[in-house]
């Protein structure tokens, strides 16, 4: 057994939490609680709005388009930077998370859905999406991510 004291883990620039979710349309509800307690506990209340949209966008996609449990992850990345990372049972990568940054295609104006996905590429500083394999543990599946706060050049800036 490890025991690590408060000091510790304050002096660590990063960390990571992990929520299972069941198919449930409260999970997102239940994510954006679990991000809100996490970043303030963390002092990063200034990325609450964005992470909060980009956390309901891909715990929403997750929730709608598997059949099976998800999971939500949140790192910080050091230095203001986070990290949320949606894991789910449906090994499709949707578009734009498809293509990788770039250009992103707009949804047409007649579409009924297909826009949350574009929102979070569009707030996210940085973004990408990775199959899973099948493996011990079982299913594979896919994983989203995306990242928001300062940029490592820019905290450089800010300190100089």
């Amino acid at each position: 057994m490890v025991t690590v004291s408060p000091s510790q883990c304050e002096a660590s620039p990063t960390w990571a939490y992990a929520l299972q979710l069941p198919h449930d349309a409260r999970a997102v509800h239940i994510a954006r609680v679990t991000l809100h307690a996490v970043l303030s506990a963390h002092g990063m209340t200034q990325l609450l709005d964005p992470a909060e949209l980009l956390t309901s966008e891909l715990v929403t996609n997750a929730y709608r388009h598997s059949a099976g449990p998800a999971a939500l992850r949140l790192r910080g990345m050091g230095r203001g930077r986070l990290r949320v990372s949606v894991w789910d049972t449906n090994p499709h990568i949707p578009p734009p998370f498809d293509k990788g940054p770039g250009t992103l295609a707009s949804v047409p104006a007649e579409a009924v859905g297909g826009r949350g996905l574009f929102l979070v590429c569009h707030y996210a500083d940085a973004w990408g999406g990775c199959l899973l394999g099948d493996g011990l543990f079982g299913a594979g599946g896919k994983l989203l991510w995306c990242e928001v706060g300062p940029s490592a050049e820019s905290s450089v800036r800010v300190a100089a």
